[in-house]
């Protein structure tokens, strides 16, 4: 399994940033796919996940009612979709896939790079 997050950047709070996280090499069903984010010196952190066989999604308060995960099962995508950004949002962003089947509580075992998103005040 392979993934790669891109669509990160630098935007004014308030703004709005979408990221992408296209993951290859499954067909992902039973997969859970997340974003995680790390701030500067601070530990990463769940943001919000998603169920790619029954489309639940889940998100931390930090981020509920802000950002939206979504998929396109065509493209094999994740998309972050972030709206009404603030300076603590900075932090680069992972995405993430844990295989399911089987065990629901497999940890997310493959990780992509990473995208830096800089929130400015």
């Amino acid at each position: 399994v392979q993934l790669q997050a891109s669509g990160g950047g630098l935007v004014q709070a308030g703004g709005s940033l979408r990221l992408s996280c296209a993951a290859s090499g499954d067909t992902f069903y039973g997969y859970y796919m997340g974003w995680f984010r790390r701030a500067p010196g601070k530990e990463r952190e769940y943001v919000a996940s998603f169920e790619w066989s029954g489309g639940r999604t889940y998100y931390d308060n930090s981020v509920k009612g802000r950002f939206t995960i979504s998929r396109d099962s065509a493209k094999s995508t994740v998309y972050l979709q972030m709206t009404n950004l603030v300076p603590e949002d900075t932090a680069t962003y992972y995405c993430a896939a844990a295989n399911r089947n089987g065990n629901i509580n497999a940890p997310y075992a493959y990780w992509g790079q990473g995208t830096l998103v800089t929130v400015s005040s």
